[in-house]
């Protein structure tokens, strides 16, 4: 029979005290329910009555109809107190939560250094705050802080604070990490003794990253006897994080057998992990295991040739189990594979045999080599391979194009753009201000081409990226320039390179648009160009 486990999500707690991660209400919100989804089984919102936006999130998150429990999470009582009229249990209280996440000392070092008092005191203030939520009919987990190293300096006292917390009625007992510092061999001893010797209870595990061990002490754990595992999404947390989710769950599902979620929720994992990125604001990187864009990409053309034949010759798992799809990059290393990989994947019929596709993969490696990296920049590249294969018909003719900045002295710059072009042999010449050089020539070209492609309305520029390639040339230097648009969900990239940073943003910009027109003809999510557009795309 396959081994159930308890996923403990604290993304929205111990996440938060990442550098650089700052939630609202809304936004905490907003993640829980995405959690929620996904299936964790419990979901530490914060610290009630800490701030505004715990308060808000506690009180707002009772009209949510999660499956998951949502846990508010507190220390014990002060040293010296009771229970009944410590602050802090009050206000978990008053939360409306169901479970409690309670922290106390189990390294003795902590006891007398930290809370400066005795290991007795210590002990008692465990007892009192867990009976004290018990009779109150809190689930109660105990998160017993620096259990490990507690264990490593007075393995007898550590396990008498979690007999004492057993002893006051707690559900969980919960083993942590907080310094990362200890081994997976380390974890697996610990965990077996404490199982084995110390309590019947249901144990849990709670790591940092410190070490880069995480996630192998999680998972240490859990093959030791702990069947609730703490971490956050994308491993967010203080100094270099916690165990990052997003790699122990597949971990423990798909590699060690265990029941973590339900398979049509772990194939939301992807989605989950870039869904809080974005929320989070933080950078998510491409190579994180399972879920990042880098996770199932291949580049060398020996590796995508043998993927085309089975993809388990470079390829751990399916990514459609997590979510996360594979992909082939095209750069300065691809052959022939990779080419017609790339363009099966974009509905691009090309033929092996033809010399234009020796020459569009000859083309693209020079580009590269010159700066332009189509690694990130898919829309470019689709160009590239329809215009070799014929498949694009001109949308219209560049002629020019003038950019004036101009800065007066206690006003703000302002920046103008002219450009003149031709479509369908008439001369079109238009001007527009921006905020800036890139933004106006943005609304000069698109104020040109609106009356023959009115679907580009509702195309917008979302990122825009400057590189410089090699500094040493100073400001000669030549520089790269991505550019992300999107619409209706959809999302493309182009670049453009050049030794002025206005000409790089010209290519990526035209480019934008070009692909955004010939995608309106071939994405039935997107709104349908009329039918006097005057040849979009020639299939």
């Amino acid at each position: 029979m396959t081994k159930a486990l308890s996923i403990f999500d604290t993304t929205l707690r111990d996440g938060t005290q990442g550098e650089g991660i700052s939630l609202s209400a809304d936004d905490k919100l907003k993640i829980a329910k995405k959690l929620d989804d996904l299936g964790v089984h419990y979901i530490e919102g914060g610290i009630p009555g800490s701030n505004n936006k715990d308060i808000e999130f506690f009180k707002r998150i009772r009209e949510y109809k999660l499956n998951a429990k949502i846990t508010a999470f507190g220390s014990t009582r002060r040293k010296d107190s009771l229970a009944e009229r410590d602050p802090n249990l009050a206000r978990i209280i008053d939360s409306g939560v169901s479970v409690a996440t309670l922290v106390g000392k189990s390294w003795d070092f902590h006891v007398h250094t930290a809370l400066q008092t005795s290991l007795e005191e210590n002990l008692a203030m465990i007892y009192d705050s867990i009976a004290f939520l018990k009779r109150k009919g809190l689930e109660v987990i105990f998160d017993a802080e620096h259990f490990f190293d507690g264990y490593k300096k007075n393995p007898e006292y550590a396990l008498s604070v979690m007999r004492k917390a057993e002893e006051a009625g707690a559900d969980w007992l919960v083993m942590c990490d907080t310094n990362g510092g200890t081994m997976p061999h380390e974890v697996h001893d610990i965990v077996t003794v404490l199982k084995g010797q110390a309590t019947s209870a249901r144990v849990g595990i709670h790591t940092h990253n410190d070490c880069e061990l995480a996630v192998a002490n999680a998972i240490s754990a859990v093959r030791a006897g702990a069947e609730q595992i703490q971490g956050t999404m994308n491993g967010y947390g203080e100094r270099c994080g916690n165990a990052n989710l997003c790699s122990v769950i597949p971990n423990l599902q798909l590699k060690l057998g265990y029941q973590v979620l339900e398979e049509e929720q772990l194939q939301q994992l992807t989605n989950t992990a870039r869904y809080i990125s974005e929320i989070a604001n933080v950078y998510m990187p491409v190579n994180q295991p399972y879920v990042g864009s880098a996770a199932f990409a291949h580049k060398g053309g020996i590796h995508v040739s043998a993927i085309l034949r089975d993809s388990r010759t470079y390829e751990h798992i399916a990514p459609e189990l997590v979510g996360n799809r594979q992909r082939v990059l095209v750069s300065e290393l691809a052959g022939q594979s990779n080419i017609l990989s790339k363009a099966q994947q974009m509905g691009i019929q090309i033929d092996p045999e033809r010399e234009s596709t020796r020459e569009v993969i000859n083309r693209i490696k020079e580009l590269e080599h010159e700066g332009y990296q189509f690694e990130g920049a898919d829309a470019s590249l689709e160009l590239l391979l329809r215009e070799a294969n014929g498949d694009l018909k001109e949308l219209f003719v560049f002629e020019s194009f003038k950019m004036l900045v101009e800065k007066i002295a206690g006003r703000p710059v302002t920046s103008e753009a002219f450009v003149k072009l031709k479509i369908d042999g008439a001369s079109i010449f238009t001007a527009a201000e921006g905020n800036g050089p890139v933004n106006a020539l943005d609304n000069a070209l698109r104020k040109a081409l609106i009356t023959y492609y009115p679907g580009l309305k509702d195309i917008h520029l979302s990122d825009y990226k400057v590189r410089v390639l090699d500094d040493k040339d100073a400001t000669a230097s030549k520089v790269r320039v991505l550019i992300e648009s999107g619409s209706f969900g959809n999302s493309w990239s182009t670049v453009g390179v050049s030794g002025n940073v206005i000409e790089a943003s010209w290519e990526a910009l035209v480019d934008s648009l070009r692909y955004a027109l010939i995608g309106q003809a071939k994405r039935e999510d997107y709104v349908a160009i009329s039918s006097d557009s005057r040849g979009l795309v020639n299939h």
